[in-house]
């Protein structure tokens, strides 16, 4: 029989660490829908959702999780950051019914002395007087040793004093963060190796934070240290610089380390755009894993190695992670990336329409603009004078808006040939529209996808004049629809946008029957 990996566990702290990003609170509904993905979706191994007498809200929200939790049989998952305070956090946290106690003490000599003004013993002493309260009314307690990593660094007989005063009293895990994100990689390895050669019967885990960018691979060195469990956020959500990324973890643990790691890596993306959803905090494109573009491929070069064999992917599959690969549409376009968007879309082309095809997209990319897989058919329509996108069409359009009162907006359409005119009122001229094609096309005929993301950016660079480049995200049918318009004006832009979609729904509407 084979030898079983070895497992390393995951601590989600998003929805306690991840809050002190700037701006970002997650209310009580917030909080417990991305507590329940994390848990019930993604199958993290353990999960800190809150700091306790924070707030009335917060103190609900826990409640209102861990009754939920307790009937699916994961509250014991659910960990609660508590303070040196005797009786206070813990009362807080069983009367949320909560069974894990965070226990925040100072894991260096400075912070001790400097800020609570006590010896180490003093502290001591009141951490002990602490956990001996929390394990009387049944809480399982961990200790965080706050600015360990400096600690360590700065007092090192200071840290391992406090670890061997303390490590009989049934504390569980000893939780050691680079509060600061100070240390490099062979810092973490040497520094974690000592710990666990003078502690070898305690758990550590490792809490490490991003100031350096380094954090992934502190998380690295730390498991290949023999840390038991890492720390980590959902997009790096954290203060200053953020935390260490859960899909890099998790990915670098399993993939160089061959570590066993316990969550559904399938579920890793959409637990990305549910907390960029609440938390407000867009990721960036590029961003490892969960990036919108990390899984497209833009140079020519690239979509013909793939096509002749796969030569430039990876372990990093997006099915991997219930992703699709895309193939970009611009000015670095070849043949092959245009093939593989047309095979995708079952359009089929002669050579020379397809090089006055790639001809027309390259020079669309030089002016900047961003071509989505869904224009393929529109260009492709107008290069052969067709019109099987073209059911709905503009004919004209009149906007009034003004400060502190309702847009209206006047529409002439042509619908399949046939002239209609509609008048609508809304929140912005781009709501009015809505509510004047939604006349046009009658809600129970045409169902409305929900709108996502609304983005707009001046492609050619800075002039008010220039034209306005709209894309517009649409959920239809659980599907994300990308959807461009163009134009000078920033609402006939997304007015644009939205006809293209309407005329791909109609378009697939009418091929199925």
């Amino acid at each position: 029989m084979g030898q079983s990996k070895r497992r390393v566990l995951l601590m989600d702290t998003t929805l306690r660490d991840g809050e002190q990003t700037q701006s970002v609170s997650f209310p009580p509904t917030e909080k417990v829908s991305i507590a329940k993905a994390l848990l019930q979706k993604l199958k993290i191994d353990r999960l800190e959702v809150a700091s306790a007498r924070v707030s009335d809200g917060e103190k609900e929200a826990v409640k209102k999780l861990n009754d939920w939790a307790r009937a699916e049989g994961l509250v014991d998952r659910i960990e609660v950051l508590g303070f040196v305070d005797h009786t206070l956090s813990v009362d807080w946290i069983k009367d949320t019914g909560g069974q894990v106690l965070n226990l925040l003490a100072k894991g260096s000599l400075k912070h001790c002395s400097e800020q609570l003004k006590k010896t180490l013993d003093q502290h001591v002493a009141d951490v002990i007087q602490t956990v001996d309260y929390a394990l009387s009314q049944g809480l399982r307690v961990n200790l965080y040793l706050e600015d360990w990593s400096n600690g360590y660094l700065d007092s090192p007989a200071y840290v391992y004093e406090m670890v061997d005063k303390l490590r009989h009293t049934g504390i569980e895990h000893f939780m050691l963060p680079d509060t600061l994100g100070v240390m490099s990689p062979d810092e973490v390895f040497d520094s974690l190796s000592d710990m666990i050669a003078r502690f070898p019967d305690t758990k550590f885990d490792f809490h490490p934070h991003n100031d350096y960018g380094l954090a992934t691979a502190n998380a690295m060195f730390a498991a290949k240290a023999g840390i038991s469990a890492i720390h980590c956020t959902v997009n790096c959500l954290g203060e200053r610089a953020g935390n260490a990324s859960l899909a890099e973890v998790a990915v670098v643990l399993k993939d160089k380390l061959g570590f066993e790691v316990g969550i559904d890596e399938g579920q890793v993306h959409h637990i990305s755009q549910l907390v960029e959803n609440f938390s407000g905090k867009r990721i960036a494109d590029n961003t490892p894993i969960v990036g919108a573009d990390v899984f497209t491929q833009t140079s020519g070069i690239h979509a013909d190695g793939d096509k002749k064999g796969g030569l430039y992917m990876s372990a990093l599959t997006p099915e991997r992670f219930n992703r699709l690969r895309s193939y970009a549409l611009g000015k670095m376009s070849g043949k092959a990336s245009l093939a593989k968007n047309l095979e995708a879309m079952d359009i089929e082309l002669s050579e020379e329409q397809q090089r006055m095809l790639l001809k027309r997209i390259v020079k669309l990319g030089d002016q900047k603009a961003t071509i989505t897989p869904e224009d393929l058919p529109f260009l492709v329509a107008d290069l052969l004078e067709r019109k099987d996108y073209n059911h709905v069409e503009l004919l004209n359009c009149s906007i009034t808006s003004g400060m502190d009162l309702e847009s209206v907006v006047s529409i002439r359409v042509s619908v399949n040939g046939t002239i209609h005119k509609a008048a609508g009122s809304g929140n912005g001229g781009f709501d009015a529209f809505i509510g004047a094609m939604k006349q046009v096309l009658g809600e129970d005929d045409f169902a409305f996808p929900e709108l996502v993301d609304y983005e707009l950016r001046i492609p050619p660079g800075g002039q008010t004049s220039a034209l306005t480049e709209c894309i517009v995200t649409w959920r239809d049918e659980g599907k994300l629809l990308r959807t461009r318009g163009v134009n000078t004006n920033q609402v006939l832009a997304g007015i644009g946008a939205t006809l293209r979609m309407i005329n791909i729904k109609l378009h697939n509407k009418q091929a199925l029957n």
